[in-house]
């Protein structure tokens, strides 16, 4: 007796529309790395001038970004980060929510950062040093590394110059002398953990000298803030946190929320220059910071709100994602297969929200592809959603 179920690997065949594959995603979550985005030009005119402002000035800005679930939050900051990341001169960190406290969102930005990056900021830092100190000319973190290797340059010679510079620049020896145990290969991953404040154990603090344990939100903000000095004293222009899914500090307990908020403001009043922070929020929890929390929003320099997407934004976006994939020319309709009278249905069953537009297409393709239709109109697009 047959159950009913037909599981096969077997590819759909979409060149009768044109196309490779099917280009909407199945479970519509942003990428890493995002390659489109549509619409929404308020948006990215004020990220932009966020964002710009810090690079051509230096000067701290910030900035929340706030729309309902499935609007794009996370897309918009995911796509910032893309845009940003291949700068040399700063450094971006993405958060996907603020945990328990500041100390996860410390955390998380360091862990996005990565070790290799945090690894050859340290090589950089004794690239500079060597110069000063030594007759050698080290270019970068992988000159350094490798006059290291080859015993040209003794650590020895000039790791105590390096942490004692480096703690008047950061005000915190111990992160110091962490950031330069990246280089050891014995204390690397030690130093690691203790930079993602994991949490190691005395002996292995001992090893490194390190006095003090990375563990609240206080060391939390002293560490970030230390990591920011340390890459502008190494001529980076700014280091960039996108914090998503803000609204989440709401279920936090009153005293753990305004900890986090108070936490969040002290590193802002810590960092006048070289800081810009995007924040993600649902709109409903943003009013209310805003309106019990006077002293953390009115150091957000603006708040910009993601909408709906209107008929153009949704036809605009459904063309790039055909894009994606198309295998040849196409006709005047660039949305083919899809018609306009089967968008409009889109537009209308999803309300403009972007995931549920990603997904309903993705379904929709599938089955137009299964049912051999030669379009995908309103009629079709009507039947399977009632389904």
């Amino acid at each position: 007796m047959s159950d009913g179920f037909t599981i096969t690997d077997e590819q759909r065949d979409y060149s009768q529309y044109n196309l490779e594959a099917n280009p909407f995603p199945y479970s519509p979550v942003p990428a890493e790395n995002p390659e489109i985005f549509c619409g929404q030009q308020h948006v990215t005119t004020s990220i932009s001038s966020t964002v710009s402002s810090v690079l051509s000035t230096g000067k701290s800005k910030h900035l929340v970004i706030t729309g309902k679930y499935g609007n794009g939050k996370s897309h918009t900051l995911k796509y910032t980060r893309s845009l940003l990341r291949d700068r040399e001169d700063v450094v971006v960190g993405y958060v996907a929510q603020p945990g328990e406290g500041f100390l996860d969102i410390y955390h998380e930005f360091v862990y996005d950062i990565g070790f290799n990056r945090l690894q050859n900021v340290a090589y950089e830092y004794l690239a500079s040093i060597t110069r000063e100190v030594t007759d050698v000319n080290p270019t970068g973190p992988e000159a350094m590394r490798s006059l290291i290797d080859e015993g040209d340059v003794l650590l020895s010679e000039i790791v105590p110059e390096a942490i004692r510079q480096l703690s008047n620049i950061t005000k915190f020896a111990d992160f110091a002398r962490a950031i330069i145990h990246m280089v050891y290969e014995d204390t690397n991953l030690y130093a690691w953990q203790w930079l993602t404040a994991e949490g190691i154990r005395y002996e292995q603090r001992k090893e490194m000298e390190i006095h003090s344990a990375l563990d609240d939100d206080t060391m939390g903000v002293r560490a970030f803030t230390a990591l920011k000095n340390t890459l502008l004293a190494l001529g980076y222009t700014g280091v960039f946190v996108f914090v998503d899914e803000f609204e989440s500090i709401a279920r936090l307990s009153p005293k753990n929320e305004q900890g986090t908020l108070n936490s969040i403001r002290h590193l802002m009043d810590q960092n006048s220059s070289g800081l810009c922070m995007l924040f993600g929020c649902a709109p409903e929890v943003w009013q209310d910071v805003m309106s019990e929390y006077h002293a953390f929003s009115e150091r957000i320099g603006r708040e910009v709100a993601l909408r709906p997407l209107t008929s153009e934004h949704l036809y605009e976006l459904v063309n790039e994602y055909l894009d994606r994939e198309r295998t040849g020319n196409t006709s005047d309709d660039t949305v083919q297969p899809f018609t306009e009278g089967s968008l409009d249905h889109i537009l209308q069953r999803s309300q403009g929200n972007i995931r549920q537009v990603l997904s309903i297409c993705s379904r929709i393709l599938d089955s137009a592809v299964d049912e051999k239709q030669s379009h995908i109109t309103a009629d079709f697009t009507r039947e399977l959603l009632i389904l």
